[in-house]
């Protein structure tokens, strides 16, 4: 029976514009006719109206776009192209790297790429990737982002050389930073916000600009000052470190041209003082006190480049060498920290891992598997070119992805009864997955009453209609035979069908759909269907802000969902995929992942208890109608 019914489900095929489940021979006749339709429509005929193929040509049997025949190869973005030519600049026998995230928030989807790259590009070379917190913020540092940013590396895969934070070195910071200024290279500013403005040519730049008047003081004058910002002299925002760097230089990061010139070094973030180094002075003398080979970062810091190899020269021995690779966004959402907090602020969402966000912890709650993020990053390339992607073409990646390495569950949302008069009760062990019998089998009792959804019965019938109707006889999935049924019944009230009464169809032809079920006694599950959060590629620029472009469906919620009862074998051998295994830190519910035949990908929530079962959707079967998310 087994291998009977696991040869019957390798044969069908989802019909993607209606949803069923059914044989080749019927989808290919479907597919032809749409396609005389269409090209009646449009003497043009396009690619546009022609059936839509996968990549590799033809659909699998449960409906998924063809996976490549090999996974993605992760290590391909490190051996060509623009990381192989880095390499090549600096070949070291003892490759650095370093991934120096700030500990002021959850780290989101563009994070994922920078961790890939600084910690696979030294993996792949043999070396090693410090984690290095720059910690020189203190008044927006959590605890918890501490954390959260060492175990999302750790359950990508990656596991740091060793932990370390700016504020190990700030006394040698601030050592160097007296001996910039005895060099005569640093000063101390007491401009405020209004005058620094106009020394950068105003607020539209129309003006000359100039050097700071503070600049012209002795050295004896900025280690004076310098010491008194250290030691609470002065007041938060009223002294701070600047470098004097090079007023001729075309370079904007280095001279008057830009309103960057004469960087800041060092601030006063507290009444009591201190020495609180800023990004620009603290990055580049770090990463040559760690003895960083390869120093990866994004495009924005392109034009940093030249003050970073400034301060290392004129300061440090050993030279890091830095380069710039293309950031990671993506449209129809934001990843903007302080407007995520007005979506959790505002109940939009529930949380920072609120699935239809992209911080990494929503990415994990929402069931994304580690290797694929990892696939979509590698799928991506690398290159200095800015990459801005469409939420569909990461779900894509997702799905691909997912296909080949979940097991398959039967799942109906809005659930209807169906009685089958002359049905045995009897156990059928079915895979699960019916292309990978590696994979095993879990058992379904076939009972009288099964339960399919309510979307899958019509009672009147119609040639466009391909479900089950009155008269019509209709396969379900994995049963010895289809069904037709024989009457029904309806709620007097609200004329809401309460059940149906069918019988085998045993002799006759085979059915042209099939459509899924569950026994009866099967787990009650809550299920969350997300679509995108925005209604616009750009909420940020919508009118009147992001809080206008909220989608009002964004979740969905069926809470009456019945999942069989094979759900259980799969929560038992999860993490699903078995093959990555989420191999270090604790494996979380998310893990529990699988195809809801003609549903959607799906993981187990964190809401879930030991009594109820809430699932969210990780990604539809295919590419939504409308945008999805």
């Amino acid at each position: 029976m087994a291998d009977a019914v696991a040869e019957q489900t390798a044969k069908l095929q989802l019909d993607e514009e209606t949803g069923e489940m059914v044989s080749k021979n019927e989808l290919k006749r479907r597919l032809q006719k749409r396609a005389k339709k269409a090209a009646a429509a449009s003497r043009d005929i396009t690619s546009a109206s022609m059936p839509k193929q996968t990549p590799a040509g033809q659909a699998l049997a449960d409906g998924n776009v063809t996976a490549p025949n090999e996974s993605v190869d992760q290590d391909a973005m490190f051996d060509r192209g623009f990381l192989a030519e880095v390499y090549k600049l600096r070949p070291s026998k003892e490759v650095t790297t370093r991934f120096p995230p700030e500990p002021n928030g959850f780290l989101h989807l563009g994070h994922a790429k920078a961790i890939a790259i600084n910690f696979g590009f030294a993996r792949f070379y043999g070396g090693k990737t410090i984690l290095r917190f720059d910690d020189t913020n203190p008044d927006v540092e959590k605890e918890e982002y501490f954390v959260a940013i060492e175990e999302t590396i750790r359950r990508l895969g990656f596991v740091p050389s060793k932990i370390t934070y700016a504020s190990d070195y700030f006394q040698r910071m601030y050592d160097l930073a007296e001996e910039l200024i005895k060099k005569e290279k640093a000063y101390v500013c007491h401009c405020d916000e209004t005058a620094t403005k106009l020394q950068r040519g105003g607020e539209d730049g129309s003006t000359p600009r100039y050097r700071c008047v503070h600049a012209n003081q002795d050295v004896e004058t900025n280690l004076r000052k310098f010491r008194g910002m250290r030691d609470g002299e002065y007041a938060p925002q009223t002294a701070w470190l600047r470098m004097k760097q090079d007023m001729d230089n075309p370079n904007p990061q280095m001279c008057k041209h830009t309103s960057e010139h004469d960087k800041a070094m060092a601030d006063i973030l507290a009444p009591s003082g201190g020495f609180y180094p800023t990004y620009d002075f603290a990055h580049c003398l770090c990463d040559s006190f760690e003895g960083v080979t390869h120093s990866l970062c994004t495009t924005e810091f392109t034009m940093s480049r030249e003050s970073y190899e400034w301060l290392n020269q004129l300061l440090v021995e050993f030279q890091p060498m830095q380069r710039e690779y293309g950031r990671l966004n993506l449209k129809g959402t934001i990843m903007s920290k302080r407007d995520i907090r007005s979506l959790i602020e505002n109940k939009v969402v529930r949380g920072w891992d609120d699935p239809r966000l992209y911080t990494l912890k929503a990415i994990r709650r929402r069931g994304i598997p580690p290797g694929a993020l990892l696939s979509f990053i590698s799928e991506l390339g690398v290159t200095t070119a800015n990459a801005f992607i469409e939420i569909k073409r990461f779900e894509q990646s997702i799905r691909r992805y997912l296909e080949r390495t979940v097991p398959r569950l039967m799942l109906v949302l809005d659930p209807v009864p169906v009685v089958i008069g002359d049905a045995e009760e009897q156990d059928l062990d079915i895979p699960l997955f019916p292309k990978d019998p590696k994979m095993g089998f879990r058992k379904i009792k076939l009972t009288q009453r099964v339960y399919i959804e309510r979307s899958d019965f019509r009672e009147v019938d119609s040639k466009d209609y391909f479900r089950l109707a009155p008269g019509k006889t209709v396969g379900l999935l994995q049963m010895p035979y289809p069904i037709k049924v024989v009457s029904f019944t309806k709620d007097e009230t609200t004329g809401a069908i309460t059940e149906i009464q069918a019988a085998y169809d045993k002799e006759g032809e085979k059915p042209k759909t099939y459509i899924q079920w569950v026994p009866e006694g099967s787990p009650n599950a809550e299920v969350r269907i997300y679509t995108a959060l925005f209604k616009s590629d750009q909420p940020a620029s919508a009118p009147g802000g992001f809080m206008n472009d909220i989608h009002p469906q964004s979740e969905i919620i069926w809470p009456n969902a019945l999942i069989e009862p094979g759900f259980y074998e799969v929560r038992r051998r999860a993490p699903w995929p078995e093959a990555e295994g989420e191999k270090s830190g604790e494996v979380g519910p998310e893990s529990v992942r699988f195809q809801g035949m003609r549903v959607g990908y799906f993981a187990l929530d964190s809401d879930s208890t030991a009594d109820k079962i809430v699932l969210n959707r990780i990604v539809p079967l295919k590419e939504d109608s409308g945008k999805s998310s």
